[in-house]
């Protein structure tokens, strides 16, 4: 030791007092240095296995609670509905008859318990409230509900007997409590910015987008192409999905492949420039497209991109 304190002092000129603190700030940089590997390798195992015990506390009381909970309404794969679906009437029904329709029993007697504690269903729009009935379930059921589309008018009259004084009575809407608004299910591909701006989250910009990107589809196929419209967010996505639907009597504006130039082929979003240029040489050289399935043997044509537009091509 006392050579390398005379090195020290030698090579650096350190006096003896300058020595001692060199040596020190020496020390405590290696003290430092080692430090986050001696105490790894002394607490993390016992890290570890907190870790572990919490992981398993917590499996455990997510098991107690999916016991608790036998009756879950989430899960889409209880519902089994009927394909021979007739029309009903949903203030009529039983719980046997709901679970003849495919619900499960639980579901029928929460509608029957919905009913009575509020009272009938006046219009379709009030089955979809019923809690933890699927979305997909409801839409399935909408077509076949014997009740109107809409809300009915609020606004009752009174006559009184003839010849005889009647103080006018309250309007039925002044002493009826105040109904939460209940949007209809609407066909995405008719409608117009009005009724996209009732969606929350939805304004003048939004629904002007979304209606410039079915145009410019020809428009949808299903509700899944909305996550395609630049700028919505993910919740805004999931109420559109629920509160609207593409009618199976849709009629799209499709691309002829044998009359369409590259320049009015890009104008569709699932087709590039190098993709339209690309088809439009393909036809030129080996003539003619004969059917819509033969724009695969262009090779810029992937089978995710022709999946995609089968739907808006023709002949």
């Amino acid at each position: 030791m006392k050579r390398i304190r005379y090195w020290i002092r030698r090579y650096f000129a350190f006096s003896q007092r300058e020595v001692n603190g060199f040596l020190w700030l020496i020390s405590i940089m290696v003290l430092l240095t080692a430090a986050p590997f001696l105490f790894n390798r002394f607490y993390e195992p016992k890290l570890r296995d907190s870790s572990l015990t919490d992981r398993q506390t917590l499996d455990s009381l997510v098991a107690q609670l999916e016991a608790k909970q036998p009756d879950a309404p989430a899960r889409e794969g209880l519902y089994t509905l009927s394909d021979n679906l007739q029309p009903f009437n949903p203030n009529q029904l039983t719980v046997e008859q709901w679970q003849a329709l495919g619900l499960p029993k639980f579901m029928g007697q929460r509608i029957l318990n919905y009913r009575n504690k509020v009272g009938d269903f006046t219009y379709k729009a009030e089955l979809g409230k019923i809690y933890g009935l699927p979305d997909s379930v409801y839409q399935v059921l909408y077509p076949y509900i014997l009740l109107p589309d809409e809300r009915p008018s609020r606004y009752g009259r009174k006559q009184g007997v003839a010849g005889t004084t009647v103080p006018t009575p309250r309007p039925e809407w002044a002493t009826r409590p105040r109904e939460k608004f209940v949007l209809a299910p609407f066909n995405i591909n008719a409608a117009d910015t009005t009724q996209l701006k009732q969606i929350r989250g939805i304004g003048s910009k939004l629904s002007a987008r979304i209606i410039k990107y079915r145009n410019s589809l020809g428009g949808f196929t299903d509700i899944s192409q909305l996550k395609e419209v630049y700028g919505l967010q993910p919740d805004v996505v999931d109420s559109l999905q629920k509160y609207t639907f593409v009618s199976k009597s849709i009629v799209l504006n499709k691309i002829s492949l044998n009359t369409a130039t590259a320049d009015e082929l890009k104008t569709h979003p699932y087709i590039s420039s190098n993709v339209a240029r690309a088809i439009v040489a393909f036809r030129e050289q080996h003539g003619n497209y004969d059917r819509v399935e033969d724009v695969r043997q262009v090779k810029l044509v992937t089978s995710e991109i022709f999946e995609k537009l089968k739907p808006y091509l023709i002949i």
